[in-house]
């Protein structure tokens, strides 16, 4: 499936702002699965200087640094990606998770897509161990490990409630566990926490959903902003895409734009500004199919 990708993002300042230097994790790069074959990036007013670089988990940064004072900060990333279906795989022929957390603990790489680098605490994951024992329900022993990822994917759906406004970038894991809503960001984390709890490698992934859903399907939470979900290690099967948001195995929908430890390592948007009063953030996105 080929995509346009169209997302603005759109800061407002009470004060004017007179110097800033920002972080940007808001272009994609080519991955397993997945193409781009264009990309740009906009940003207005236009930086003094601006860098380009991947990070060591292979996401691209642009550092830029503005002088001219501004009240407004706009983003537009416009791209054409192509994803590629994953082929699908029966849950219950993967590895026990007793002996993929066995094997992530064992393994010597160190390399960025390494299971070793997502089964510690990370700086907004924890090891809760209320979201510990609420995961290893679906943990039996000898249990295949994806079996019971996609089964903690179904409860986390079923369990918590979609609600935006309810949590905020900074909640935790055990705030939003305790409050049993929240929205992809808190589901993703929580679901991390939980495998990692078992020793299970579970990695962040923030992106983007197809705008409209396929004849028949359901319309998919988080289809109009910026999403996020999870990929877990499973030894020899590979890592695996898991969306608790929608109940979903990542696949032709799903548009990746960074992956990391947490939401720390890939927020779009990170940095320094100088100005004093509150900010209001307006994002949108729409990701377009123009070609099956």
């Amino acid at each position: 499936m080929i995509y346009d990708v169209r997302q603005t993002t759109t800061y407002v300042y009470e004060t004017a702002v007179t110097r800033a230097r920002h972080v940007l994790r808001l272009l994609p790069v080519t991955r397993d699965l997945q193409r781009v074959t264009a990309a740009m990036l906009d940003i207005d007013p236009i930086p003094i200087s601006r860098r380009e670089a991947t990070d060591f988990f292979h996401n691209w940064t642009t550092v830029a640094e503005l002088e001219e004072p501004h009240e407004t900060l706009t983003l537009k990333l416009a791209a054409r990606i192509s994803v590629t279906a994953v082929e699908p795989i029966d849950p219950d022929k993967s590895p026990p998770w007793e002996s993929v957390r066995a094997e992530a603990y064992a393994s010597e790489n160190i390399g960025p897509v390494s299971p070793v680098h997502f089964i510690h605490p990370s700086r907004q994951v924890s090891l809760d161990p209320e979201i510990r024992d609420y995961a290893r329900a679906s943990f039996a022993p000898r249990r295949p490990v994806l079996a019971g990822a996609v089964e903690l994917m179904h409860r986390i759906k079923n369990d918590f409630t979609y609600e935006l406004g309810a949590t905020t970038v900074t909640t935790t894991p055990s705030m939003s566990f305790a409050l049993r809503r929240g929205v992809c960001q808190d589901f993703a984390h929580i679901m991390i926490a939980g495998l990692r709890g078992l020793g299970l490698p579970a990695a962040y992934v923030s992106g983007f959903l197809r705008t409209v859903p396929r004849p028949g399907a359901a319309h998919l939470a988080g289809a109009d902003a910026m999403h996020a979900w999870i990929k877990v290690w499973c030894g020899a099967a590979g890592w695996w895409g898991l969306d608790p948001t929608n109940a979903l195995i990542a696949g032709e929908d799903h548009v990746v734009l960074a992956i990391g430890r947490d939401y720390a390592d890939v927020a779009p948007i990170d940095g320094v500004v100088l100005a004093s009063g509150e900010q209001r953030l307006t994002t949108a996105v729409d990701v377009i199919p123009v070609e099956g």
